[in-house]
Parts: structure tokens; C-alpha cells; sequence
């Protein structure tokens, strides 16, 4: 699959296209779009084009196009601006300076606050008669027409641009139910009764017909405004982070590197590298690009790219990826990919390839909306024309056809989503899950896969001390106290891990004399007059100190295990065995028998070797183990499960884990993993215990669920007002009853989320 961009020769750095070609795989980036049904327009109007299908994303606001053969990006373009949109090539990813300023919740909150305050006594006077002061009617008109005028603005100029192209969508029920309900109120106040001094809106919940001249509805027509922009705002905020994972991924690599030119290393920006160039990478530093290692050997930490727990063993020859850590000795490193073409630069184009193709999540309102809308409008427009048939006079006739539109606002349509997906992420957060939004809630009912990586999600991904196993006659403490003090001066993750161990169990450590590091096969120095060296087995050997016939069956059996056996020996003879591996989190195999009793199929997904995979597998109770898979094929291995019909969560907390995340069904981040791991996901669980999966389903799903109850209540709210209304029935203080009841029922339902119980505390929820 062909991405739009294409590298320069001198650098490969990824460009816009910013002239006329032809491709066969084209991606643009949407604007103008509301709703879901926005999208499917422009996704129907692309497919009606020869020889191309396209896709849509709401969500993401990307179309990506594949056509059967060259096509230029112009047509497209200007397809999708007949129908009412814009549409442009995408800039290129690492351009993220303008984020702050494109935000668009920021104005959509804006006109939510000044709404509220202005909605708020409008709503208060019209519903308590009490309030309702001389002359109240007239305020109600000053307060409601800025919050109809320019807080409705996106709506009306969203229905405006939709009737010129013959469409109709929710934007254009909420623009004409609002206008509807404020122009008939101020004909009501200047023409009608409704504007006479002392008048009152009584509270009377009855059914009779009447001429609506002295009736005023800037309280339904405030209050939709509102409440809509409230969902509007809460969708918005968690839209505007879909392209966030893309940043974070060609984040990690690094901003700077050591060229060597003319035998001299100069400093220069990542930008400037050219294949063949050659680079220098201290310990510590990341590797600038992906390359072939000249000189020097080291031990490199690929773990966010590879999910290798332990950090490769390097030498000259052997391959480096970009974005990967140099943790000890110095290397020069010959540059073969750059810009596009580098393994990290490819992880972010497989992510953005799994989050478009991901299939529409569409809120039942958007989905419907393409028949609810020009439904509404013709029963309103059919409700006029048969009152002024039946020789009722007009002002009834406009009655009748303003209360359909008005009892067909959807106010609690707007509430239902955002109400219940406030209440149950705000839970969520409580108990360290962060659900990204109402589109992510849509799969989890049909989860019955649940794929788990191992480092850093079902093991802690740092390496340990597990065991020492000792030689005849050798004393444990001592034989940890004098490796330990050897390794404490060297950086290597596992030196680090048994120093640690050592200074817990036996306090503090000798000083060391002499220390050197052999790159990938071990440590030697004097530790109190003892000549020590600690490594491989080989390493030792090279120094005529062989395993003991005890010694040899243990390490043995660590390796069959998956963990790494160091040799410690002094004075010319093997004293023992050490044992470093990745520790098994205390909750994992918890988490596992929860994923199960929810029905859910537990798998484990690896790129270390398949000893280490098996033996964490079994301690947890896993028995579908995919190992040595590298990050391009942990997306195979999510693509294969769904391929056999699976419905697939992905947990994961590596890079090299965040294209299986977002191409996978429901992708869970653990909050301790990097940032591009959670911003492709859907979840993210903040406390990075394993024990929230189950939680975070059981909460998903039932938020879920509390949305799809408050949209059927709001629909049927609409179902039996519509006829009423219609018939000219329907007081006017009955339909606000009737709405404000609707609202009122949303609200308290979602609420009931707030008592969501995680399986760990006390009482199940």
C-alpha cells in the first residue's frame, strides 16, 4: 500500500503533494464535517466515481481512497467540495506546531459558557411561574437571542450549507427547530397576546388545542442550543487528539546526531542524515536513524520498538533500528534508511493505515438522522398544510406545525451520549480508566478476543534477580555480594538489576579495582583481592573457569524458562549461578481469570523469544502464545483474528505495539507505557495494572449500554409528543414538561453510573 507522500532524493523526508499527480491509493484530510452523516455522504458521493472505493472516518476526519487505477487528487478534491466540504493532502505528520491554535473544542466552549449563563434564567422564568415578573417575556428575548443567533451559528450555517446541496442532517432539525420555536415566539410577542404586560405561562399539563398566539417557546429554543453545544464540545475535545499517536511515535526519534564528515563529527539536525553517512551514538543516546553498526560494540535497548525485554548485544555488522537506545559502549553506525523509508517512520504509517480503515463507530442519532430529519420536517410542513385545509385559521395551523418541530428538537437526543459518557469516563478516571470516547464503547459488547503483550503489560518489563544457585560449598551472600559489587559499575540493565538485589540483601558493596566490560559477553575486575569475572558461560570459559556438574542442570532449566543465567567466578573457579529475568506482575494471573469469566479469550503476544513467552504464559494461564512476532507482524497477528471472525481488544504499552492497538477492534494502553502506545489506543488504563482490563470492559460496556437506554427513551420521547403535537394538542407547558421530563431521565439514568464497582473492591458493581 502506497502512502501519498514521497521521498526526496536527497534526504527521503516525507512532503505534501502539493501539485497535480496521479496514485492509486490517495488519503485527504475532511473539514466541515458534524456528524456521521456527514461522512456518509462524502463517502457515497467518492464512490459514485469509476473505479473507486473509499472510506470515510468521522472520527479521524480522513478519507482514504483506493482507486482501480491512476487518479488525481483534484477530483477528488473537488468532489468532495460539491458536496459541501473541504478536503486537502495531508501535511506532513511531524508538523505539529499548529495543534493549540486548530483546536476546535476551544471556540465550541466559548459558546457553550456564554450559553449556559444566558440559558440558564431563560429555562428558570419559563418553567417556575413564581419568577415570572412583569414584562419577564421580554428579558426571556433579550437573554435567548444571542444564545439562538450566535450560539446555534455552526448550526444554521451547517443546515444552510447542507440545503444548498440538498441534504439534510441533525444540524438541520436543531437550525430549524431552534429558528422555529424563536421566530414564533417574537411573532407571538409583537403580533400576538404573549408580549401584554402580566402575562403568564401558567402550569397547567393539559391537552387541548388552542392558537399558540400567546404562547413563547425561547426557552426550548435556548435550552436545545445548549444542550447540543454540550455534546458538540465533548465529541470535539476527544476528536482532536486521532492524530496524536502518529506525533508520538516519530517523537522518540532523536532531534540530533554526531556525523562523521571529513573525519570530523559535526553536529546536525536528523533532517540532515543521508544514507551512507556515518554517525556516532554514545551510551545513552538514541540512535538517530536506522543503520549498520561500522564500530564498536554495545548493548542496545529496542524494547519500545522490538518488546524485547533484555537489550540486544550489538557488534559491527549488525543492524540498528532508529528511535532505539545505545545503553553502553560507543558505536559507529552507517545510515541505510532515513526520513520515510526508517522502521519507526513505517510503525506510524501502519498506525495511521489501522485508524483509517477502522470501521465507523456512528452514534444511533447521526446514523438515523438521514431519515428522522426530512421525516420531521415533512410531517411539520404536512401538519401546516392540513390545519389550513380544514379551515382552522392559520395562527392554529402555525401552532400545530411549530409544536412538531419543537417537540422533535433533540434535546435529550443531545444529552444521551454526552451525559453518560461524562459520567462513566469521570468514573473511569476515578478507578485509572480514560475512555477516549463514545466511539470506542461501540465494540465491546462483541469482544471475545482479548490479546495481552507481555513486557510492560502482563510482566512488570524490568529485569530482576530471581534466583542464585551456587556451587558446593559456596556461601549464597557472598557469592551476591561479590558479583553484585563487580556489576554495580556497569550500566547494563541486567548488572543493574542483580546490583540492586545484592545491595538489598547483603547492604552495602566493596569497592571494585580495575573493572573493564567486555561489550555482550561480560564484566572482570578485583573485588577484595579476588580477580571476579561475571558473563556468559562462554565468557568464563575464555578464562579457564568451567560450570561445575551441579551448576549445569539449573542453568539449564532457567534458560528452558526463558530467563537469563549469568555465571559468577573468581579466582580461577565457577562459584555460581545468577538467574535475571522479566517479573510477572502480582496481578496478572488475577486479570486473567477475570478476562475469562467475562467470556473473553485471553491470548499472549510477544516479540521475545518463545521460552520466555511460554513459561510467563503458563504462570499467568494463557494458552495461545504468539511469539518472536516483530512490530509489523503483531498487526498480522490482529488482522489473522479477526480474519476467523474474532472481535479483537489489543493490551499493550510499547510502540511496538501501537499499530496492533489501533488496528485491533478495542485497543487498551497501559498508562505506564509510552505515549504512543495510549494515544493509539482506546482506552487507557493509568494505574498499569492489569487487574483494569476486565474493569475497563465491564465500565465500557456498561456505559454503552446507558447510552443506547437514554437514546431509545429520547426517541420514544419523540414518538409520542410528534402525533400530539401534530395533531394541535399539545399545550405548550406539556411539550416543556415533556422535554424537560426526557432531559431529566437522561441525566439521573447516566448518574446511576457513578455506582460502577471495579470486581476488586468491595461489592461487584
Amino acid at each position: 500500500m502506497r502512502p501519498i507522500t514521497t521521498p526526496t532524493p536527497s534526504t527521503g523526508t516525507e512532503m505534501a503533494l502539493t501539485e497535480p499527480t496521479t496514485t492509486d491509493r490517495i488519503d485527504l484530510t475532511i473539514g466541515g464535517m458534524t456528524c456521521a452523516s456527514c461522512a456518509m455522504r462524502i463517502e457515497k458521493r467518492l464512490n459514485k466515481l469509476d473505479g473507486v472505493t473509499a472510506s470515510v472516518n468521522y472520527a479521524t476526519e480522513k478519507a482514504r481512497v483506493d482507486a482501480s487505477g491512476p487518479i488525481d487528487p483534484a477530483l477528488l478534491i473537488a468532489e468532495v467540495e460539491k458536496a459541501g466540504y473541504t478536503a486537502h493532502l495531508p501535511h506532513p505528520a511531524q508538523d505539529d506546531e499548529p495543534e493549540v491554535d486548530d483546536d476546535p473544542s476551544r471556540p465550541l466552549l466559548t459558546r457553550l459558557l456564554i450559553s449556559i449563563v444566558l440559558t440558564v434564567p431563560v429555562i428558570a422564568m419559563a418553567m417556575v411561574p413564581a419568577l415570572q415578573f412583569t414584562s419577564w417575556q421580554w428579558l426571556s428575548l433579550t437573554l435567548a437571542a444571542p444564545v439562538v443567533v450566535w450560539g446555534a451559528l455552526p448550526f444554521h450555517v451547517a443546515a444552510w450549507t447542507n440545503l444548498r446541496h440538498g441534504a439534510a442532517t441533525m444540524d438541520t432539525l436543531i437550525s430549524v427547530g431552534t429558528l422555529a420555536a424563536f421566530g414564533w415566539s417574537i411573532y407571538a410577542l409583537f403580533w400576538g397576546t404573549a408580549g401584554e404586560p402580566g402575562m403568564k405561562h401558567p402550569f397547567e399539563l393539559t391537552i387541548s388545542r388552542m392558537d399558540g398566539s400567546g404562547n413563547i417557546y425561547f426557552e426550548a429554543a435556548a435550552g436545545v442550543t445548549t444542550f447540543i453545544l454540550a455534546g458538540r464540545y465533548f465529541e470535539a475535545r476527544s476528536k482532536r487528539r486521532a492524530g496524536s499517536a502518529l506525533r508520538a511515535l516519530l517523537a522518540l526519534g532523536a532531534k540530533e546526531v554526531s556525523v562523521v564528515r571529513d573525519g570530523v563529527e559535526v553536529r546536525v539536525p536528523t533532517e540532515d542524515l543521508h544514507v551512507g553517512d556515518l554517525f556516532v551514538v554514545r551510551p545513552g543516546e538514541k540512535i538517530a536513524t536506522d543503520g549498520v553498526i561500522e564500530d564498536g560494540t554495545s548493548a542496545v535497548d529496542a524494547s519500545m520498538v522490538t518488546g524485547e525485554s533484555v537489550p540486544a548485544e550489538v557488534v559491527a555488522g549488525d543492524d540498528v533500528v532508529g528511535g532505539t537506545v545505545n545503553t553502553s559502549g560507543r558505536l559507529t553506525v552507517r545510515a541505510t534508511r532515513i526520513g520515510a523509508e526508517t522502521q519507526l517512520a513505517q510503525m506510524a504509517q501502519m498506525v495511521e493505515d489501522a485508524q483509517s480503515g477502522k470501521a465507523q463507530a456512528q452514534r444511533l442519532a447521526d446514523s438515523i438522522s438521514g431519515i428522522f430529519v426530512p421525516i420531521v420536517i415533512a410531517l411539520s410542513v404536512g401538519t401546516l398544510g392540513f390545519w389550513l385545509g380544514t379551515g382552522e385559521g392559520a395562527t392554529a395551523a402555525f401552532t400545530a406545525a411549530v409544536a412538531v418541530l419543537i417537540i422533535a428538537c433533540p434535546c435529550a437526543l443531545g444529552l444521551a451520549t454526552p451525559t453518560a459518557l461524562m459520567v462513566g469516563t469521570g468514573r473511569g478516571a476515578q478507578l485509572g480508566i480514560l475512555i477516549k470516547g463514545p466511539e470506542v464503547l461501540e465494540s465491546t459488547r462483541a469482544i471475545d478476543t482479548v490479546v495481552l503483550d507481555k513486557t510492560g503489560t502482563v510482566t512488570s518489563g524490568r529485569m530482576t534477580l530471581h534466583d542464585v544457585i551456587v556451587a558446593e560449598g559456596e556461601d549464597r551472600a557472598e557469592v551476591l555480594r561479590i558479583a553484585g559489587a563487580l556489576e554495580d559499575a556497569s550500566e547494563h540493565p541486567i548488572a543493574r538489576a542483580i546490583a540492586e538485589a545484592a545491595r538489598r540483601e547483603v547492604g552495602s558493596l566493596p569497592a571494585v579495582e580495575g573493572f573493564s566490560n567486555t561489550e555482550g559477553l561480560g564484566v572482570q575486575g578485583v573485588v577484595e583481592g579476588h580477580a571476579v569475572v561475571v558473563g556468559r558461560e562462554a565468557f568464563l570459559a575464555d578464562w579457564s573457569q568451567h560450570l561445575t556438574t551441579d551448576l549445569v542442570g539449573p542453568k539449564a532449566d532457567a534458560e528452558s524458562q526463558g530467563r537469563t543465567p549469568v555465571v559468577v567466578g573468581w579466582d580461577g573457579a565457577v562459584r555460581g549461578v545468577l538467574v535475571v529475568a522479566d517479573t510477572i506482575k502480582e496481578s496478572s494471573a488475577e486479570a486473567v481469570r477475570q478476562i475469562r469469566e467475562l467470556g473473553l479469550r485471553p491470548v499472549l503476544l510477544t516479540g521475545d523469544n518463545e521460552r520466555a513467552a511460554r513459561s510467563v504464559a503458563a504462570a499467568v494461564g494463557i494458552d495461545e502464545v504468539h511469539a518472536e512476532v516483530r512490530p509489523g507482524d503483531k498487526v498480522d497477528v490482529v488482522r489473522r483474528l479477526q480474519a476467523e471472525g474474532r472481535t479483537v481488544a489489543m493490551v499493550g504499552d510499547g510502540v511496538n505495539d501501537a499499530a496492533a492497538l489501533a488496528q485491533s477492534d478495542l485497543g487498551l494502553a497501559m498508562g505506564t507505557g509510552t505515549d504512543a502506545a495510549i494515544e493509539a489506543a482506546d482506552l487507557t488504563l493509568v494505574r498499569g495494572d492489569l487487574l483494569a482490563v476486565p474493569d475497563a470492559i465491564r465500565l465500557s460496556r456498561r456505559t454503552l449500554g446507558t447510552i443506547k437506554g437514554n437514546l431509545f427513551w429520547a426517541f420514544a420521547y419523540n414518538v409520542v409528543g410528534i402525533p400530539l403535537a401534530a395533531a394541535g394538542l399539545l399545550n405548550p407547558m406539556l411539550a416543556g414538561a415533556a422535554m424537560a421530563f426526557s432531559s431529566v431521565f437522561v441525566v439521573s439514568n447516566s448518574l446511576r453510573l457513578r455506582g460502577f464497582k471495579t470486581l476488586n473492591s468491595q461489592g461487584a458493581s
